[in-house]
């Protein structure tokens, strides 16, 4: 299954990129629930990112930057889920962060992801949109956005 969505917002798109760090990192991390960062060493090949879920579940979530790169039209890294709440058992979510003019760029969360069964990744769907759907607010207010 795959989500994807993009955000325009302002700035250079190695700017943005550069401020995809651990206070954007806390602004991203989903207010629903009590959900502590364990760990967030970073948005380059080798570093991890571990969440804690501590309500409404008890779950850990660990990822490992697995790519990171940058070239004249944009700038990427992805994350790959190592350790994941049920029912997830895949995950890979790509950050991009794409050149639209000098002073604008497009993020997008392309993330890909599984469940146990069909069944089941169609039903995680509407949830991890409606998880992701506020990032858009989130990089406006962050990056600016006109």
């Amino acid at each position: 299954m795959q989500i994807r969505l993009s955000t325009e917002v302002n700035g250079h798109y190695k700017d943005v990129m550069a401020r995809f760090d651990r206070q954007l990192f806390e602004a991203l991390t989903p207010k629903q629930g009590k959900v502590e960062i364990v760990a967030f060493t970073g948005s380059k090949k080798g570093d991890r990112v571990h969440l804690r879920f501590l309500s409404p579940i008890k779950a850990d979530w660990v990822s490992d930057i697995t790519e990171d790169g940058v070239n004249e039209q944009e700038a990427y890294f992805v994350d790959e889920g190592v350790q994941l709440p049920y029912p997830l058992t895949y995950w890979k979510h790509r950050h991009i962060v794409r050149r639209l003019t000098d002073h604008s760029s497009l993020i997008i969360d392309d993330i890909s992801y599984r469940g146990p069964n069909k069944l089941m990744s169609l039903l995680m769907y509407p949830a991890l949109w409606a998880a992701f759907y506020p990032r858009k607010r989130i990089y406006r207010s962050y990056f600016g956005y006109q």
